[in-house]
């Protein structure tokens, strides 16, 4: 495993203006990773702990990972446009990190509103030539949420890209019920952290296990 270096802020350009971000890198890149935070209007932002968590997985496991502020967060400009223009801006900065680190392979994390993200993103590229390789998904957005009154209809997974979905056993936002709800017609296996709520209180070692454990390397 090569040395990581220190994260790198930057401000890249997006549909709607520019989009803060966040770079964890290896010193030998040999894929990219894009890692979505929470819900933006709940106090989400690049900086949360599992989409910190989520960046130095895929880091140590050879990925330059990017980790952009939804629109209205932080300096990314715009606002909330309910995972649309989201999409529109990670599809962008995937562009920008392919110019910077050429074709590399590209895995796809996001938590909670950010995995809902992800799974747009993955579907809009799934028919590419080179298709992300793998999603991680946790705490999953999926149905109705608890606190936000918000519901989400969360597209099922392309088939062609495989998906690690981990959801915390005691998750107070979105319930385990609504994630194998959305999982069932799919057949997709969800990977239960026994005692975890939401935010994974005291359970993050277990993401980062369960990635280097399911994860390819880049």
């Amino acid at each position: 495993m090569s040395r990581p270096l220190p994260t790198e802020p930057a401000l890249l350009r997006g549909p709607a203006g520019h989009i803060e971000a966040l770079i964890d890198a290896p010193e030998a890149v040999k894929g990219i990773a894009l890692v979505c935070h929470p819900h933006p209007l709940f106090g989400g932002a690049n900086t949360n702990k599992v989409a910190h968590t989520l960046a130095r997985a895929y880091r140590d496991l050879g990925y330059a990972v990017i980790r952009p502020n939804f629109r209205g967060v932080g300096k990314s400009e715009g606002t909330h446009d309910h995972g649309e223009g989201e999409t529109e801006d990670m599809l962008a900065v995937i562009s920008w990190a392919e110019s910077r680190w050429g074709a590399k392979p590209l895995a796809l994390g996001g938590f909670s509103f950010g995995g809902y993200v992800q799974v747009r993103v993955a579907k809009r590229l799934a028919d590419g030539i080179a298709p992300p390789r793998q999603l991680v998904l946790v705490g999953m957005a999926a149905g109705d949420t608890t606190g936000s009154g918000r519901s989400y209809d969360t597209p099922a997974l392309p088939k062609n890209i495989p998906a690690l979905v981990i959801h915390g056993e005691h998750d107070e936002t979105v319930a385990l019920a609504n994630v194998l709800d959305w999982a069932r017609p799919q057949e997709q296996p969800i990977v239960v952290v026994p005692g975890a709520d939401h935010f994974f209180h005291g359970k993050l070692h277990l993401i980062r296990e369960l990635i280097a454990r399911n994860v390819d390397p880049a």
